[in-house]
């Protein structure tokens, strides 16, 4: 009988550890193939494959465009490049950056909600923000498990809780419970039954993410949200609203609500940063016009500079408390 086969986790913030442990509690004949997205600096190369086959039984590679997954390994996303599964084979990707990553941990859930459905488990460790909470959402709604760590043993608890508020893990445990747990899920048999159909939405955003020439105009329910873009400036379209939208700009550029956020609010410290400087440089000169042409124009306009400085300040310090 069918039985769950494949494995994807996403990690960000506190993830090594908790990934480490994730593999040191798994069987050395585990009957399916395991995929993992861990946040890394673009142009860093990562060591996480050979951390990963020192701390437990299975083999950790580096994934290679296009090969076939199999049972009992583990594949890792290179630097700079999204993990994909189309079908049964690997597919790396350029595409656009999710969340403000690439790899992104969505973009993985989703290509295997799309090709393995309820065969698939997902597994969100410890992290920063919230990706990965949309593609476990959307892997869910395939018939496909959902596990998170428990925030209590999270490092960085905000991406477990992300998924929390989304839908309700079938399973939250310490990462050191993660392998016995994955071990017995995946030789569990899938009871019968039809497949849930694919969102056409779905396949749209996997294409999007596979770096095809679908932009997000094009995609299924795609309405103008209102918002720009963080990392491009193009306006941003609402894919979704149950239960929390995420958006994508027309090129591809992906964002949960609360990565948006806290993107709008680098945003504006950068901008508040800004216009400090505008302003100091205004009230330096205005004031050294002022004491050359002893002209009182010049020393209201300093005084003026002067006023809003205090004004910024006290933004940029209540920004920082928030």
């Amino acid at each position: 009988m069918a039985h769950r086969d494949v494995v994807v986790v996403g990690a960000s913030a506190g993830g090594v550890e908790a990934l480490r442990a994730l593999v040191r509690g798994l069987p050395a004949d585990l009957p399916a193939a395991v995929l993992i997205v861990l946040h890394i600096p673009r142009g860093t190369p990562s060591a996480l494959p050979v951390i990963l086959t020192r701390a437990g039984p299975l083999t950790a590679t580096a994934a290679v465009d296009g090969e076939r997954i199999l049972p009992g390994h583990i594949y890792v996303a290179p630097t700079d490049h999204h993990l994909l599964l189309l079908g049964d084979r690997v597919r790396l990707s350029h595409g656009p950056a999710e969340n403000g990553h690439r790899p992104a941990v969505c973009p993985l859930f989703r290509s295997v909600a799309r090709s393995a459905g309820r065969r698939a488990i997902g597994v969100i460790l410890s992290g920063a923000r919230a990706d990965g909470a949309d593609g476990a959402y959307d892997l869910a709604r395939r018939g496909g498990l959902v596990v998170t760590q428990d925030p209590a043993d999270a490092l960085f608890p905000s991406m477990p809780e992300a998924v929390a508020d989304r839908l309700t893990p079938d399973h939250v445990v310490p990462a050191a419970e993660m392998g016995a747990l994955l071990a017995e899920l995946t030789t569990v048999p899938l009871p019968e039954g039809p497949d849930v159909a694919v969102d056409p939405r779905l396949d749209d955003e996997v294409a999007i993410s596979a770096l095809s020439a679908r932009t997000t105009d094009e995609t299924a329910g795609a309405v103008p949200a209102g918002f720009g873009c963080p990392d491009c400036g193009g306006s941003l379209f609402q894919l979704s609203d149950e239960p929390i939208p995420h958006y994508r700009c027309r090129i591809g550029h992906a964002w949960s609500p609360e990565n948006l956020i806290d993107e709008q609010a680098v945003a504006t410290e950068g901008a508040l940063w800004t216009a400090l400087r505008a302003l100091e440089e205004k009230s330096a000169l205005s004031r050294r016009m002022a004491k050359r042409l002893n002209a009182d124009n010049y020393q209201r306009s300093a005084d003026d500079a002067d006023n809003a400085i205090t004004l910024i300040r006290q933004l940029l310090d209540r920004l920082a408390k928030q």
